[in-house]
Order: C-alpha cells, then structure tokens, then sequence
C-alpha cells in the first residue's frame, strides 16, 4: 500500500515538472516575439509616445491642481479651543463671595464664576438659568420657580433647591449685609409640596423676575457656618463655583494690582468655553489699564470710556461702543438749597441747551423721560418745552434779584460725565448763577458723604434703569433717604400713587397709562433732567473673539451671556458641507 501511494507521488511530481518547463519555454517564446521582437518599433510611434506621456503628467498635475483649490475651499481659518483672555478691571478683589460683590472686579468674577437664578439673555430680558421656570399668579402676588436638573458644582455635588433656599434665606438674613437684601425684603420664601420654591410678596411687584438674577452658594460648604461669620470663610478666596469658569489661581503683584486665573468649567450646565483660561487683572486706575493695554499685557477692558480709549494707541486694538440701560440725569436736589424752587428748575431746564450737553457725549443717544423706548411702549407723552434762553435768563434774574444764585454742581471722574459737568456749568453760569464744580472719584466716600447726604444742588450722575421700568427707586418719597436712591428728595404724593400703581398691576396697558401719568408729573415738577443714554465702550484685541453684536446689554456685565464662545486661537477648520 505504502509502495503503491509513493509511485502516485512520483509520477505527479514527474508530470507537474514537464508542464512546468513547457510553460516556461512558452513564456520566453512570447515575450521573445512580442517585446524584444517589437523594440525596433518603437521609433515609429515615439511621438504617439510622447504624446500619451504628456497626457498622463498633465493629468497628474490637473489633480494635484485640483485637491489643492478644493482642500481650501473645504477648510477655513477659524476660532478654535484653548488660549487665555486677560480683561484689566478697576478695583481690589476683597471677597471672591458673589452676594457680597462691590468694585468691577468682584462683579466681573462673580458673572464668570457662579450661575444665577435668572439673567439677562440674548434680547436684553430676563431669562432662565438655574430656574427652569418662574411662574407669576394672576395678581402677580405669589410666584413660583422650579430648579434646573443636571447643574453641578465645580466640586462634583449637585447643585440642588437646598443651595436655593439657603442663599435665599441667607440674604434675607439682616447679620448678613448682601447688596441683594433689597431684591428680596419682605417676601416670604418657602418650599411647595410639589418641589416648587414659592415667593408670597408683600405687595403685587410685576418686574419681580428681574430681581431673582441672584448668585447661589453652596450649602454643603457654606451651611454650617455663622452669617454673621460668613464673609470670613475660606469660600471667599478658594470658591466652588458653578458658571463658566472655576478658579485656578490667584497671583498678587502688589496691594492693589493682582491676577486672578480661572479655567473653563468643563462640567458647566450650558457647555465648556472655547477658552482655556480666563484671566481677571486688577488695576487701580483707570491710567494704570491704559499702560498695560499699551503695553500688550491684556487683551480686553470694559472701563474706559470713548475719550479715554483715544489714549490706548497700541494697534493690535479696536473698540466697540454698545448701548446699556443706564441713562445720565441731571438731578436737582428739590427739598433743600437752591432748587427747592420750582421756577428755578423750569427755567433752568428751558434755558441750557441740552444738544451742547449731549455733544461732550459723542455717539451717545438722546434721552428726554425717565423711561427708556426699550423697556416699555409709550404712547401719550407730554411735549417737552422749547428752548428759550433769553426768557429763562430773566426768570433766573427775577427770583435773585440782586445777588447771583450759587450752585453746587456735583458729579463723578466716570466716562464723558467731567466733560459734561464741565459743559452744564458754563451754561448755568450764562444763565445767571456762580457754580462751584466738584468732580469726585467714584469711591464709597463718595457715596457716604456726597450721595447719602444729598451735598449737591445738582447732581450729574449715571443711574442703572433696569430691563423693565421701575422708577419707583428714583422718584418715591420713601427712597429720599441717605439709603435711598431718589438723588432729587421729590416728594409728590400723587406721583408716590402712580410708581406704586404701575410696579403692583401685571396689566401691560394699564401700566402704560401709570407711567404716562407720572412722566406728566416730571415734566411738570422738573425734579430732574433727561440727557442720554450710556454706553458700554469695549477696547479688545482685533484678533480676538468677544462678545457678539446680537446680544442687547442692560448691564455692562452682560458682555458676559455669551462668554462661552469667546475665544483667541485661531487655526485651519474644515468646514461641514
């Protein structure tokens, strides 16, 4: 058997040999007869050849043409992740707790470092952040929130109602001292069975969203801790957060200038930032941001105002000028000193002319009532006076008499306001009286020994006006206090009525006709006088990405909505078909 199996094996192995060298003989045969045999033909079809030759390399360099042209127009040189933006700010950073918030500084960190209940959106109008909702009765006295799920501290825990109804209850806390006490006096605060947060006003308030823009701590940091004591806690310089951003580092160059560096919070409940880091450069001075920005040290600032960035002459930047619901009064102080005469405020107001004024504020825009166009539809308006500078003149001279009227003129070293100031008395003095203009640095002393004790005829001065109209702060005889903010102490019972009429009705028409009627009071009692609007000059690196143009302020620190798509690299991008 095994004799049998190798003889196969053998005569397979025999005949695949014999195939094999035929078909090798072939070959050469072949190749023999059909290329070697057809060398000498060559030089009969060379220019065919050549031909075909330069066909093939053009077509090479068609297509190389081609995946060139079309790789650009498939790719772009756009923004992408990472970097740092440095933006200078005016003011120590004493506390890096938001509810306690007071120089620019502080309130520029607390936009970046903690997420509140409401804020301003893209439209300039309060809008959902940590509430998911905010729904009003139909008297508007009772309101209730529900919380956002999935927000996170920058710690990992949840951010949860507990956070809510701790922050709350603390800033209603009077040992606790908070700017934002106001936002909430008088309102009571509790929990719904169905998880809701409730807010019972004491009065109907239909602007109430707009005062919940609130910064929430943590309690599982915080809750353990004394209010009166909390301002003291570690929190204040080591923060966990819950915005954009959360803080890395803090690094100090003398007692008033420091960095403080923050990195994107990679867990945010609206998404990472694009930039890596994000730096807060204090200054103490306005001169002070000026050289670092011409020195190259920073990327961006908001403090400047448009003659003071005339001063920056670096030309790596630019500067953007955008409207903010502030407007610039002229206040006369109508319950002591030289205006306590009404006459005297009418022919003041007839008399100066208020387009000189307007024109120390260039690109500035015009504002006649204490209600902005922006914030609610007026349809009845009283019609302001003409101006008559001769009639006014001789009304001045009238009540004087002899001796010339004096005036304190008061305002602050911010933005166009010395120039206007300096405007305001010349025109005062055309008309008749001494004035003495005091130009003061914007401080807390300002504030406690000018502001609180009404030490002015005439103030000139920047107030914030909200989203919504709410002149009550500004006009009703309870906020003519050193506490309060009616800078003119115009006390009128009738107008008292109408700002409380309009804040309590959620009547959109009903509270049109309120303020119709209280701006016919204004005009008629001249407690104060419109000249413009704000605005917020922005001076930043023209290579950079800030803030875009769809985005309406209300505060300067709106700049902030979109601070998620800031960026400042910039790199090849291919882009989606």
């Amino acid at each position: 058997m095994k004799k049998s199996l190798k003889k196969r094996g053998q005569k397979i192995v025999k005949k695949f040999s014999r195939v094999s060298k035929r078909a090798s003989a072939e070959s050469k045969e072949h190749i023999k007869e059909n290329v070697f045999a057809r060398v000498s033909h060559i030089l009969n079809i060379k220019l065919l050849i050549f031909e075909w030759v330069l066909l093939v390399v053009a077509l090479i360099m068609l297509a190389s043409a081609q995946a060139i042209w079309f790789g650009d127009s498939y790719a772009e040189n756009a923004y992408i992740g990472g970097g740092t933006y440095t933006e200078a700010t005016i003011g120590k950073v004493n506390s890096m707790n938001p509810l306690f918030a007071a120089n620019n500084s502080e309130k520029a960190l607390s936009k970046l470092l903690f997420a509140t209940l409401v804020s301003d959106d893209y439209s300039g109008h309060p809008g959902m952040e940590i509430a998911s909702s905010v729904t009003s009765s139909d008297n508007g006295k009772t309101w209730k929130m529900r919380i956002r799920d999935g927000i996170k501290w920058s710690d990992g825990e949840d951010l949860t109602k507990d956070d809510v109804m701790f922050t709350l209850k603390l800033i209603q806390n009077p040992s606790v001292n908070s700017p934002y006490f106001a936002n909430l006096s008088g309102v009571k605060i509790s929990e719904g069975e169905d998880g809701e947060i409730i807010f019972t006003l004491p009065s109907v308030y239909a602007d109430f969203l707009s005062a919940l823009n609130i910064p929430i701590l943590p309690k599982h940091i915080l809750g353990d801790v004394q209010p009166s004591n909390i301002t003291e806690h570690s929190f204040s310089v080591e923060p966990v957060t819950s915005g954009p951003f959360t803080l890395n580092a803090t690094q100090s160059s003398n007692s008033t200038e420091a960095t403080i560096y923050l990195s994107a919070n990679q867990g945010y409940f609206k998404g990472a930032p694009m930039i890596s880091s994000f730096a807060i450069k204090t200054f103490e001075s306005k001169a002070d941001i000026i050289n670092a920005m011409n020195a190259g040290t920073v990327t961006a600032t908001a403090e400047l105002s448009g003659l003071e960035a005339s001063e920056v002459t670096a030309g790596q930047f630019i500067k953007k000028e955008s409207g903010i619901n502030w407007g610039t009064y002229i206040f006369f102080n109508t319950t002591q000193g030289t205006f306590k005469n009404r006459d005297l405020r009418v022919a003041v107001r007839k008399g100066i002319n208020l387009e000189k004024l307007r024109s120390a504020a260039p690109n500035t825009i015009a504002i006649n009532y204490p209600i902005i166009d922006s914030q609610i539809v007026l349809k009845n308006l009283p019609t302001l006076p003409e101006r008559n500078f001769d009639e006014s003149a001789s009304k001045i001279t009238g009540i004087a008499g002899e001796n010339k009227l004096s005036v304190e003129l008061a305002t602050v070293r911010s933005g166009f306001l010395p120039a206007v100031g300096q405007a305001l008395a010349e025109e005062l003095q055309a008309l008749g009286f001494e004035v003495n203009l005091s130009v003061y640095e914007e401080s807390q002393e300002f504030v406690s020994n000018v502001i609180s004790r009404r030490s002015y005829d005439i103030l000139l001065y920047d107030i914030d006006l909200g989203t919504d109209p709410d002149p009550l702060p500004y006009y009703h005889s309870t906020q003519a206090s050193e506490s309060g903010l009616n800078l003119s102490n115009y006390l009128n019972v009738i107008v008292d009525d109408l700002l409380v009429g309009a804040r309590s009705t959620m009547d959109k028409e009903l509270r049109a006709k309120k303020y119709e009627s209280f701006i016919s009071y204004w005009v008629n009692d001249v407690p104060s006088i419109g000249l413009y609007q704000s605005n917020l000059t922005y001076i930043f690196n023209k290579n950079i990405r800030a803030f875009g143009d769809n985005i309406r302020l209300v505060t300067p620190l709106d700049r902030f909505t979109d601070v998620t798509n800031w960026a400042v690299n910039k790199g090849e991008k291919n882009k989606t078909p």
